[in-house]
């Protein structure tokens, strides 16, 4: 018989990347900061950048260069428009892809909107031993990544494996 896990709760970064919306408007930020606090994680940082690579990437180094920061929440830029460069910018930050996250994503999303879910550039990943997702920039769309599949990795207590318990052994030689 084995132990229960106990929660671990994880310092997480919020960045929402959007040309038109301020904090005060950001609802898909607000509800990325509510749903972690409810689950028992603890907000480390939050910011709101324009869609643009180099400002993200800047961030998002700065973040994943902090021991402190375990994992970083990203919402906007992941569509087809001219402006959205979120993968561009971020993609080559990680060490490891977690190409399950958009394919489990997607499929998921599918149920919701259909074959729009097409549009969609939602990744996540592995960055100095700081997990990375990014998704679109919906409310809706973060709430359906949110609750049915990230809340559940990150809690420690998710069984047969989650990535919260990884944490310890992110940064083993290779």
């Amino acid at each position: 018989m084995t132990a229960e896990r106990d929660f671990i709760p994880l310092q997480l970064c919020v960045l929402t990347v959007s040309d038109s919306r301020t904090l005060a408007e950001d609802s898909s930020g607000d509800y990325l900061v509510q749903a972690l606090r409810d689950a028992g994680h603890q907000l480390y940082d939050r910011q709101l950048l324009p869609d643009d690579r180099y400002r993200l990437r800047a961030v998002v180094s700065q973040w994943i260069a902090d021991r402190r920061a375990d994992g970083i929440l990203v919402t906007g830029g992941t569509g087809f428009t001219g402006r959205d460069s979120t993968p561009e910018a971020l993609l080559p930050l990680l060490d490891k892809e977690m190409p399950g996250f958009g394919e489990l994503f997607r499929a998921l999303s599918f149920e919701e909107i259909g074959t729009s879910t097409l549009q969609s550039r939602a990744f996540a990943g592995l960055a100095n031993g700081t997990f990375l997702f990014c998704l679109p920039g919906s409310t809706s769309a973060c709430r359906t990544a949110w609750e049915r599949i990230v809340r559940a990795q990150l809690d420690a207590r998710t069984r047969p494996c989650n990535l919260a318990t990884l944490r310890p052994r992110l940064h083993e030689p290779s």
